[in-house]
């Protein structure tokens, strides 16, 4: 009684592993089907997996107990006893299913799991024949302990996916479930009151072989369900891969600030020969360092749930060759292998940064040319004043000392002037220092002065009495300004004052409004402003508010514009105040007011 397998011959063990392993791979891929918690084709993988799994729990009892001197014990009251090991099975791969459970899952689906496989071993012995059952307990729970660690192995393996994960889970559900009923048929001894007679044989081998079949038709039933549906998700795995492949944007997955993986096109971006080189490497390594914090926080909210954080932002990174890249990044956050994982989609805009470059240059070259005609009329003023001076100082008449006064103040008038057109003219340069932009502002409208007289207009302008600092680039910040307030300036046609208001908002920041007192524009045209080529002047090209729009943005700043018609229209432009780093805390607390 106490040989569990045939001596000498070791096939029935080796079919039963078998058996058991086959049934547990197959579960393993059905459970790992997409649309696992849901319907498809009118069959549930988790339902087919833990069914596939009891009945290769029960035929490898049988084909066990075959092997055995113990008695094969076969009726009807099997059935109920294979459908609560499938449920109890079913419960347990459900368990797993749930993410949201962390850690605790593993215990609870491996303790369900060690459950219905001793609970189908033992209750499959029981009989009404039955007179003497006695249970030797330290041996049963050695069997379910040996039973639980197997199915905790096989479960932890599969969430992790390491090399080889499949074929060590189902050796280990099947090696641990072949050591219970090994184990078992110590643990227990039972005696029964009828004898084994031909008919009772033969009524054992009937139930027997339609037991049989029905397990080994359900088996391979699901098994060629799931090869089919392997070939299918195969199939749209290819689809998508080619989808990723071949797109022209840079596809990547970070993980831990790490790249994880990135399609050819990002390859390319980066300038990287092989996969290797980039895969596993600090995402910050190739960002350029002003961004690491940016990129930083972007993550971070994006992890919290932030729907701020699905928005694009602008970075720059540096190929492995030493490239300087303008990027455009958005991203979605998801989970992979128990991990969280952010796919990345990193569009190159650097031809279109250049592109914006040249559209802003060109933009001041032609407020440039716009501004040389009445330029031109103030420089004349002054050199004509400067000719007759020196006519009066070669005839040797008049205070030669109140002459070289006058002479250089006219002098620095014509070089403030010819100074701020060459700054217009400039190369973009994009270098960000802290400015009050009061002086922006003031030197702006001593550039335009001239043009504001031309269309009999007066510039009246109110400034803050305390430093407006705004940490930008001064050449495009003088451009915006100059480009609303030409707008204002042409707008009036029989001319009118335009009213220019600076303060600061602790809330909101630096507050820019430029009101003219033109004819206003509808509703319709005002939504239209800053649109590229759209214009309501007669020689405009539609580019200038357009540029205007983009450099406030740049600066993390808004504009917007009120109208009314008949009474004119007021722009309204936004800046983030940054109060200069060095400053003393007695100096910063005396500009803000306080």
């Amino acid at each position: 009684m106490s040989d569990l397998v045939i001596h000498g011959n070791g096939f029935y063990l080796v079919l039963s592993l078998f058996i058991m392993c086959f049934a547990s791979y197959t579960m393993l891929k059905m459970i790992e089907k997409p649309l696992q918690n849901e319907f498809t084709h009118g069959f549930n993988w988790i339902i087919g997996g833990a069914a596939v799994f009891g009945l290769g729990l029960w035929t490898m009892h049988v084909v066990l107990m075959l092997a055995s001197h113990y008695r094969l014990v076969m009726n009807w009251s099997m059935l109920p006893i294979v459908f609560a090991c499938v449920i109890i099975i079913y419960v347990s791969l459900v368990v797993m299913q749930k993410k949201n459970l962390s850690s605790v899952r593993f215990l609870v689906g491996a303790l369900l799991m060690a459950l219905g496989a001793t609970m189908l071993h033992y209750l499959s012995m029981l009989s009404e024949s039955v007179v003497i059952l006695k249970m030797d307990w330290p041996l049963y729970w050695i069997s379910f302990g040996v039973n639980f660690i197997g199915a905790y192995l096989a479960f932890y393996w599969l969430e992790t996916k390491g090399s080889g994960y499949k074929l060590k889970s189902c050796f280990s559900l099947g090696l641990s479930n072949i050591v219970v009923h090994q184990v078992g048929m110590h643990a227990l001894q039972i005696d029964y009151s009828d004898v084994l007679s031909t008919d009772l044989l033969n009524q054992y081998l009937l139930i027997l072989a339609s037991l049989l079949g029905l397990s080994t038709l359900f088996i391979l039933s699901f098994s060629l369900t799931t090869w089919f549906a392997s070939n299918q998700y195969t199939q749209m795995n290819e689809r998508y891969k080619l989808l990723v492949e071949n797109s022209i944007d840079t596809i990547a997955l970070i993980s831990d600030g790490k790249w994880e993986f990135m399609n050819r096109a990002g390859l390319r971006l980066f300038e990287v020969h092989s996969a290797d080189k980039l895969i596993g490497s600090n995402v910050y390594n190739l960002l350029a360092e002003p961004y690491h914090n940016e990129l930083e926080a972007w993550l971070t909210a994006g992890q919290a749930g932030d729907d701020a954080s699905n928005k694009p932002i602008e970075l720059q990174w540096m190929s492995m060759q030493g490239t300087l890249l303008h990027t455009e990044m958005v991203r979605v956050s998801s989970t992979f292998s128990g991990k969280q994982i952010e796919q990345v989609i990193i569009r190159d805009i650097s031809e279109r940064k250049k592109n914006e470059e040249l559209l802003i240059n060109s933009e001041k070259l032609y407020v440039a040319g716009q501004l040389a005609a009445g330029i031109a009329h103030e420089i004349r003023n002054p050199l004509t004043s400067l000719k007759g001076f020196l006519q009066l100082l070669s005839s040797g008449r008049g205070n030669i000392n109140h002459f070289y006064d006058i002479m250089k103040t006219e002098l620095i008038r014509i070089e403030s002037i010819v100074s701020e057109l060459l700054m217009l003219s400039k190369p973009q340069v994009y270098e960000f220092v802290h400015k009050d932009c009061r002086q922006l502002m003031a030197d702006t409208v001593n550039l335009l002065e001239t043009q504001a007289i031309l269309h009999n207009v007066i510039i009246e302008f109110h400034s803050d009495y305390r430093p407006l600092w705004v940490y930008g680039v001064e050449n495009q910040l003088k451009q915006a300004f100059i480009n609303v307030l030409k707008n204002a300036i042409e707008a009036m046609h029989n001319g009118g004052i335009v009213t220019i208001n600076m303060s600061l908002d602790l809330d909101r920041g630096v507050m820019i409004r430029i009101k003219d007192e033109g004819a206003g524009m509808p509703a319709e045209q005002l939504s239209k402003m800053g649109q590229p080529f759209y214009t309501t002047k007669d020689k405009g090209t539609g580019l200038g508010l357009m540029v205007t729009f983009k450099i406030i943005n740049n600066h993390q700043g808004q504009i917007t514009a009120e109208s009314k018609l008949g009474v004119g229209t007021t722009f309204i432009i936004q800046l983030p105040y940054m109060e200069q780093p060095n400053l003393p805390m007695d100096q910063k607390q005396s500009e803000r007011g306080q």
